[in-house]
């Protein structure tokens, strides 16, 4: 199970289990799956490990990409010296927009639901477009600057 698979199906059950308890669904809020990460300063990539969540601002856009390689889910690295992700397991490499170079990935980094609030980019942790699943939200996963 991957983790969108993973928080689909806890969402679910947390929902199933609140209207059990209440008799419906109305009196229960939505959980907040989001985080907020401020817009970075210039171009390149921050990671934050407890939330599995790498922020990328290139060329007047920002990216949020999940963490972890999509080959075998190995944490990624970011190499700033050359501009580079790298998988540490088999090395794959991305560019910073997350799209595949070389290596045992089959597909581009996965990207999360981005959206901006002044001067936050706010990330949808619940809502992952993988490249070859879904490439027009992969697309639109994306926040363009100025």
């Amino acid at each position: 199970m991957d983790r969108r698979d993973f928080l689909a199906t806890a969402g679910q059950a947390v929902f199933v289990a609140a209207v059990a308890l209440t008799g419906s669904g109305r009196e229960v809020l939505a959980m907040d799956d989001t985080k907020h990460y401020p817009i970075p300063p210039g171009d390149g990539a921050t990671i934050d490990r407890d939330n599995q969540v790498i922020v990328v601002r290139i060329a007047g856009q920002v990216m949020a990409f999940n963490l972890s390689c999509p080959h075998e889910n190995s944490a990624l690295r970011w190499r700033q010296e050359i501009g580079r992700f790298f998988c540490s397991k088999h090395e794959s490499q991305y560019t910073p927009t997350g799209l595949f170079i070389t290596g045992r990935a089959t597909r581009h980094m996965d990207r999360l639901g981005v959206t901006r609030s002044g001067n936050d980019i706010v990330v949808d942790l619940s809502r992952m477009f993988r490249s070859d699943l879904n490439p027009a939200e992969y697309a639109a996963a994306v926040v363009k600057l100025g």
